[in-house]
C-alpha cells in the first residue's frame, strides 16, 4: 500500500512539473525572439566576458556590461543606422519604380536590338514585346510597393523593435554573467546523461558562433561589397540594395548574384557597357570570392556541416521560423547529426545490446566505459579484460 501510494505521489509530481513546465513556455512564446537573440549573443560573446573575467580580473558584473555594450555599438547601432537608412530608400525607390517605367521599357527595346535571337526564342513560345513590357511593368511597380511596405512598417513599429531590443540586452546580460551556472543547472536538470549533454552543448555553441560568424559575417561583407560598388557605379538605393544582398546571401545557393547580375544586365541594356561589365567582373571575383576566402577563416572546419543539409536546413529554417532560421535551421541539423553519432557511437560500443540484457554500462567522465561482462559471457571467455577495458 505504501509502495502504490509513493508511486502514485511520484507520478502526480511528474504530472505537475511537465504541466508547469509547458504553461510556463508558453507564458514566454510571445517573447521567442527575445530569447532566441539573447542566447546568441550570449554563445556568441562569452569568449570575450571571459577574457575580460580571467585576463584582466575584472568582476562579473562590469564584465558581463562591457561585453553587452561591445556588442551594442559592434552590432546594434550599425544594424540601427541600416534599418534607418532602408526606410528612406525605400520609400525613395517606390516613387522611382513608380515614374520611371518608360526607362525600363527603353532598356527593354535595347536588349531586343543587342540580342534578336532571344527575341526569336521567345516569341516562340507566345511571349510579344508588348507582353514582356507589360509584365515588367507590372513586377516593377509590385516589388516598389512590397519594399515601401515593408520598409514603412518596420519604421512605424520603432517603438516595438526598441522595446525588443532593450529585453535582447537586459536578457543577455544575466546570460553572460550567469551562463555557466545556467549550462551546469541544464545539465544537471537533463536526463540524457551528463557526457551526452555536455557535448550537446558544445556542438550547440560551436554550431551557433559558426553559423554567425561563417553566415551573418560573411553575408554582411558581401552585402557591403555590393553596396560600396553600387555606391561607386552611383546606382541609387545603394545602402538598400546592400541589406538585400545581405538577407539573399544567408540563403545557399541563391546569392547577392540574384541583384547584382540583373543590374549589370540592365546597365549593359541601356548602353552604360562599362559600368555594366565592371559590375559583372566585381560581382564574380570580388563578391563571389567573399564566401571562398572568409568563410574558412570564420569557420572551424570541424562544426562545418555538409553543403546539402546546410542548404537544406537554412531553407527549412526561413520557411518555418523566419529570419530566426538562418541560426535555428542548422541548429535542429546539428542536433540531429549529434545524437545521431553518440547512437551510433554507443551501439559500437555494445551499450544497447547490454541495455537490453538488463546491464546498465557504468559512465566515466570521458564517456562510455565498456558494461560488466554476465556471468555467461565471463565462463565464456578465457582471455582476462585489460587494464583499458576497466572503468
Amino acid at each position: 500500500m505504501h509502495d502504490n501510494m509513493q508511486r502514485f505521489e511520484a507520478r502526480a509530481f511528474l504530472f505537475l512539473l511537465a504541466a508547469s513546465s509547458v504553461l510556463f513556455g508558453w507564458l514566454l512564446q510571445p517573447f521567442f525572439d527575445v530569447l532566441f537573440w539573447s542566447v546568441v549573443i550570449a554563445v556568441l560573446f562569452s569568449p570575450v566576458n571571459a577574457r575580460l573575467r580571467d585576463r584582466y580580473g575584472l568582476r562579473p558584473n562590469l564584465a558581463s556590461l562591457l561585453t553587452v555594450l561591445l556588442c551594442l555599438f559592434i552590432i546594434i547601432l550599425p544594424l540601427s543606422w541600416l534599418l534607418y537608412s532602408c526606410v528612406a530608400e525605400g520609400v525613395a525607390l517606390y516613387d522611382r519604380l513608380s515614374s520611371g517605367t518608360a526607362s525600363l521599357m527603353n532598356a527593354v527595346d535595347r536588349l531586343r536590338e543587342h540580342f534578336p535571337e532571344a527575341q526569336a526564342w521567345l516569341a516562340e513560345y507566345g511571349y510579344t514585346p508588348e507582353q514582356i513590357k507589360a509584365s515588367l511593368s507590372k513586377t516593377a511597380l509590385s516589388m516598389g510597393s512590397l519594399i515601401a511596405k515593408n520598409t514603412v512598417a518596420l519604421g512605424g513599429s520603432a517603438a516595438q523593435l526598441l522595446t525588443n531590443l532593450a529585453l535582447v540586452l537586459y536578457i543577455s546580460f544575466f546570460l553572460v554573467r550567469d551562463g555557466g551556472r545556467i549550462r551546469a543547472l541544464f545539465i544537471r536538470a537533463m536526463p540524457f546523461g551528463d557526457h551526452r549533454e555536455e557535448r550537446l552543448f558544445q556542438k550547440f555553441a560551436g554550431v551557433m558562433r559558426a553559423t554567425v560568424k561563417g553566415s551573418l559575417l560573411v553575408a554582411m561583407a558581401q552585402g557591403a561589397l555590393g553596396g560600396v560598388m553600387f555606391w561607386f557605379l552611383d546606382i541609387r538605393g545603394a545602402v538598400l540594395w546592400g541589406v538585400v544582398m545581405t538577407v539573399l546571401s544567408l540563403i545557399p545557393v541563391v546569392g547577392s548574384a540574384l541583384i547584382w547580375l540583373p543590374t549589370a544586365l540592365y546597365l549593359i541594356a541601356i548602353g552604360h557597357y562599362w559600368e555594366g561589365g565592371l559590375l559583372i567582373a566585381y560581382g564574380a571575383c570580388v563578391i563571389g570570392l567573399a564566401d571562398n576566402i572568409l568563410r574558412p577563416t570564420l569557420v572551424g572546419r570541424d562544426t562545418k556541416l555538409p553543403d546539402f543539409i546546410v542548404l537544406l536546413s537554412t531553407l527549412g529554417g526561413f520557411m518555418l521560423f523566419g529570419m530566426d532560421g538562418f541560426v535555428t535551421g542548422p541548429t535542429l541539423a546539428v542536433l540531429f547529426v549529434t545524437v545521431w553519432q553518440i547512437f551510433m557511437e554507443e551501439c559500437e560500443n555494445g551499450v544497447y545490446g547490454k541495455y537490453l540484457r538488463g546491464v546498465v554500462p557504468p559512465y566515466t567522465p570521458d564517456g562510455l566505459c565498456a558494461a560488466e561482462s554476465t556471468p555467461e559471457e565471463k565462463a565464456a571467455s578465457s582471455t582476462p579484460p585489460s587494464e583499458k577495458d576497466e572503468c
